[in-house]
């Protein structure tokens, strides 16, 4: 009898339905995340001159597509790595927390895209183009780390430095589809030896080479998303702080000698179906109709 879905193995990497629907939540999220993404590096771009900002963005993301590859096949080790959760799982939390909580009431832009196909912003209420102080207001707000004053000022704006601020925000955008698809992979199954890969390696990979592809081409598509179903980006930023809460929990409960104490990945562990409750919630919320209807 030809094997099932369920039963392919190959290399040590084993195949189920599963998987496919977590690789769909990754690019999901992924494609979410990417929105932050591309209108950070757009703007910084923008403190160039018109003839600099396509080539900064172009040589910015050649140090982020590096990383990113690197990052990913070195997954093997960081699913092993007890500190990953720790850290990847507190970094997620206050992502989710920070946008949630702290950023979402004092946005001033509303997201749209421009004429030539790109995503940007434009005054919520007026729909103006922003001012060049409320564009520095929303790189501090959606830039992940600390943006230096000389790439948020025009007249301080060097093409070097630009393109090195450039590259360290991309990198720090990538962290989170990385640690995300390790929280949602989780460690290996009971039984497995500790000296092969993770059988759900190539989840991570698959997840991560998606990402890699959803950096350029995601963003103006989830803008879209975003028009229809006005609450998915506060969805998307959910199912980020319920992962890195799994992680957390693995991190604190799950040990070296104990690493299934609490199990997310046993079908008949009830912090399974917790687990996985909470984040279909989570998506669900996206498609509830915004408090006084959507704007248009």
């Amino acid at each position: 009898m030809a094997p099932t879905l369920a039963d392919v193995n190959f290399l040590g990497q084993t195949l189920g339905w599963g998987d496919l629907g977590i690789i769909a939540l990754l690019v999901l999220l992924e494609g979410a995340l990417s929105i932050d993404n591309a209108l950070v590096l757009g703007l910084l771009a923008k403190r160039l001159p018109k003839d600099q900002q396509k080539k900064a963005l172009t040589y910015g993301l050649i140090g982020a597509f590096v990383f990113r590859f690197i990052a990913v096949f070195m997954a093997s080790l960081l699913l092993k790595w007890t500190v990953v959760k720790l850290l990847g799982g507190g970094y997620l939390v206050y992502i989710a927390v920070k946008h949630l909580f702290f950023e979402s009431g004092e946005d001033d832009g509303e997201l749209t895209v421009s004429a030539e196909g790109e995503p940007t912003l434009v005054h919520e209420v007026t729909g103006l183009p922003l001012t060049e102080a409320q564009e520095v207001e929303e790189i501090e707000q959606r830039a992940p780390l600390p943006v230096p004053e000389m790439a948020k000022s025009p007249k301080l704006a060097k093409f070097w430095p630009t393109v090195f601020v450039i590259e360290l925000t991309d990198i720090a955008f990538a962290v989170d589809s990385i640690l995300a698809a390790i929280g949602v992979v989780g460690p290996a199954p009971k039984g497995h030896p500790a000296d092969q890969l993770h059988p759900k390696l190539w989840v991570v990979i698959a997840g991560g080479l998606l990402g890699v592809i959803l950096m350029r081409f995601a963003a103006v598509v989830f803008i879209r998303l975003l028009e229809r179903f006005p609450r998915f980006s506060t969805a998307a930023y959910l199912l980020v702080l319920v992962i890195g809460g799994k992680l957390l929990i693995d991190w604190w409960f799950n040990t070296a000698e104990h690493p299934h104490a609490v199990n997310f990945h046993s079908a008949t562990a009830p912090e399974t179906w917790i687990f996985w409750g909470t984040m279909l919630a989570c998506f669900a919320t996206g498609f509830l109709p915004k408090k006084g209807g959507a704007k248009h």
